[in-house]
């Protein structure tokens, strides 16, 4: 049903202050820097979702993952999201190719640098200080970001 929220993973990949991040060929987020993730499968459980991700986007076999915190989307229309995040510090490597986008290392000092959705900024900085968040954004019909509260501290980021 239409306005249903669909449920995601968001796998953050860190080196460091350095993020593996997935410039996306296709929509939604066509063209902007993401993390690795994509949706829960029936009858998977975010933390398995998340570990299935990294290994077919990213080619790596990780057996844990830190879970961060929850991003949720509302719009009036097709983008709405309940996202699982979880976060995994990685040695450096070669990104292999991906068919969802070309996958790079960012560092963070740079994140003005290159386009990324605007949750994701806040979203990093949570993770970098390993800070617990509930993230609510609410967009318009044309997906562009109205507001987002943190709920855990009740407080207003956009």
């Amino acid at each position: 049903m239409e306005g249903l929220k669909r449920v995601a993973v968001i796998c953050i990949l860190r080196n460091q202050t350095n993020f593996l991040l997935l410039k996306r060929f296709n929509e939604p987020l066509k063209g902007l820097y993401v993390p690795v993730g994509g949706k829960v499968d029936p009858y998977e459980n975010p933390k398995d979702a998340a570990i299935r991700e990294v290994r077919e986007e990213a080619g790596l076999e990780i057996g844990q993952m830190r879970f961060c915190g929850t991003l949720v989307e509302t719009s009036p229309s097709k983008y709405n999201w309940m996202s699982f995040i979880y976060e995994a510090e990685v040695p450096y490597f070669e990104p292999p190719l991906c068919n969802e986008g070309l996958l790079e290392w960012h560092d963070f000092k740079q994140i003005d640098s290159f386009p990324t959705p605007e949750t994701d900024f806040f979203i990093y900085q949570y993770v970098l200080h390993k800070k617990p968040f509930a993230f609510n954004a609410v967009y318009s019909e044309n997906i562009e970001l109205l507001s987002m509260i943190e709920e855990i501290e009740n407080k207003k980021v956009v």
